[in-house]
């Protein structure tokens, strides 16, 4: 079996953690950059993951901060799934995936990293990319800087 490495796995697994929720986001939109936040709507913002599993990585999450599904009123429900067709969408014009991973863990158990604050997980995927069990078994190769990636993906965010 052939190991892909992806050391920088390791700053998230040991790093430190934030006190504060990294999805509990200020209402300025000064340091969306910094944080990758490609676009903000009225109840809840996209934006990039910083340890992705393959390039592109994206977040929907909701302003609020709530961690179930059945906490979100109706109009943060329907903006959440607004965001993900506008993700998809931007996906198949920037990246041209043969697939795409859309995905939704609620608690630790079911793997959610960042429990108490949901979120939306889409993973742009190519084939022969790497299989799904190989993605959750953190061995992936990124094959584009996320500032790169940032760069590419914002004006689509902008314009749509």
């Amino acid at each position: 079996m052939d190991v892909l490495w992806a050391p920088w796995r390791m700053n998230y697994i040991l790093g430190p953690k934030p006190d504060e929720c990294v999805f509990c986001i200020p209402a300025d939109s000064s340091e969306d950059h910094e944080r990758l936040i490609l676009h903000r709507e009225k109840h809840c913002f996209v934006i990039m993951n910083k340890f992705p599993y393959n390039n592109g990585h994206l977040m929907v999450c909701p302003f609020r901060h709530v961690s179930c599904i059945t906490q979100l009123s109706a109009e943060e429900a329907l903006e959440s799934v607004e965001l993900i067709r506008k993700c998809v969408h931007i996906f198949k014009e920037a990246f041209r995936p043969q697939g795409i991973n859309v995905g939704l863990n609620l608690g630790d158990a079911a793997g959610a990293g960042i429990a108490a604050h949901l979120h939306w997980q889409l993973v742009p995927r190519w084939n022969g990319d790497a299989s799904f069990m190989a993605v959750f078994g953190e061995t992936t190769v990124i094959p584009q800087h996320l500032e790169s990636t940032y760069g590419m993906l914002k004006p689509y965010f902008e314009t749509k």
